[in-house]
């Protein structure tokens, strides 16, 4: 006799978390591959170094909890939090530093609240943003784009392989001054005197929207993202909220273009890690808002936060900061966007209350 397909609610999906997982990895591989050849190798060896050490630390601690070793790293979460942390961080990072925000990314990030879906914060950025804190130096040297040399002679092109292994392996072996460059929201941080039209000219680093380089990055994580909003993997409340947001934000307060100029909004929104942040960080399903209401709330705090803390704050980036400083507040996003439940007329959070009659 024929078995009948499972009907609603119980049919099946393919939506396993490694399946996930996967095709958040497939979504990252535009913006891999240009900032490969704007940047050099730095961004693969960043790859490979966080994702053998998230993986390793993730097996020891696992073992240590006595958890079956082989089921828990098929999920793919530990290379997804590990891939995400290497694209945050500079190209040719240090080894160490490396590491450092691995490991602390899977030990106090992950597993201290107990694994994967019980952590309050993104691991990824929580790695980031103690590396950034303890190590400014490091996390402030960003090579130079490719064919940089034409527009500013001092500054040479991007690190071979053998060289750029050299920068990682043994930092200070190799002068800072003739690769790295700050970033063109670093500039605008630290502008005092020159316009938005000199400081293009003055420094390479600036694009005509954004940074030089970046706004093709940014570009290449928008279309990742597009294809996992094709893909249903996430909803498009939080990178939209959090998009509009820091547009609003940064409309609102843009004073024009003389030396004490905030940034356009095309310059908030494809500088930095912006559109990574939107479409690969804040759609993290533990660490954000869960009904959709919730999520449209939840990134459009973090557009408020990355424009306040880039323009007032002391870090220019800020993604890191505003998501996990939203990550407290998805527990209370949550008790006020709870979605009405089927039946009545309005949500009750949990009060026990029953519509009347």
């Amino acid at each position: 006799m024929a078995v009948r397909p499972p009907s609603s609610p119980h049919t099946l999906g393919n939506n396993r978390t490694r399946n996930i997982m996967l095709q958040v990895l497939a979504a990252t591989v535009p913006g891999i591959v240009l900032m490969t050849w704007f940047f050099g190798w730095g961004t693969l060896i960043n790859i490979l170094l966080a994702g053998s050490f998230a993986i390793a630390i993730e097996a020891a601690i696992l073992r240590l909890r006595q958890r079956p070793v082989s089921f828990y790293l098929n999920d793919g979460s530990a290379l997804v939090t590990a891939w995400l942390l290497a694209l945050a961080l500079p190209p040719y990072s240090p080894w160490w530093l490396v590491l450092v925000a691995s490991g602390f990314a899977m030990v106090f990030g992950k597993h201290l609240y107990g694994g994967l879906g019980q952590n309050p914060f993104n691991p990824a950025m929580l790695g980031y943003a103690v590396v950034l804190v303890s190590f400014p130096v490091e996390m402030t040297s960003w090579p130079v784009w490719r064919g940089i040399e034409q527009l500013q002679p001092a500054l040479t092109p991007t690190l071979g392989l053998l060289d750029g292994l050299q920068r990682v392996f043994a930092p200070g072996s190799l002068p800072a001054d003739g690769w790295a460059s700050a970033t063109a929201l670093d500039l605008l941080k630290n502008n005092t005197a020159l316009t938005m039209d000199e400081l293009r000219t003055a420094q390479p680093a600036f694009g005509s929207m954004a940074g030089r380089a970046w706004e093709w990055v940014a570009l290449a994580w928008l279309a990742g993202g597009l294809f996992l909003l094709y893909k249903r993997v996430y909803s498009w409340h939080a990178p939209v909220g959090m998009l509009a947001a820091l547009a609003v934000m940064s409309l609102l307060f843009w004073n024009g273009s003389g030396s004490a100029s905030n940034g356009s909004p095309l310059l908030h929104l494809l500088g930095g890690a912006t559109m990574l942040g939107a479409f690969f960080i804040v759609t993290d399903p533990v660490t954000c808002a869960t009904s959709p209401r919730g999520r449209l709330v939840f990134g459009a705090g973090v557009g408020i936060l990355v424009y306040v803390i880039r323009v007032w704050g002391n870090y220019p980036d800020a993604v890191a900061f505003a998501v996990l400083l939203m990550n407290l507040c998805a527990p209370t996003i949550d008790y006020y966007t709870t979605p009405r439940t089927y039946g009545h007329s309005k949500a009750r959070r949990g009060l026990g209350k029953v519509d009347k009659p």
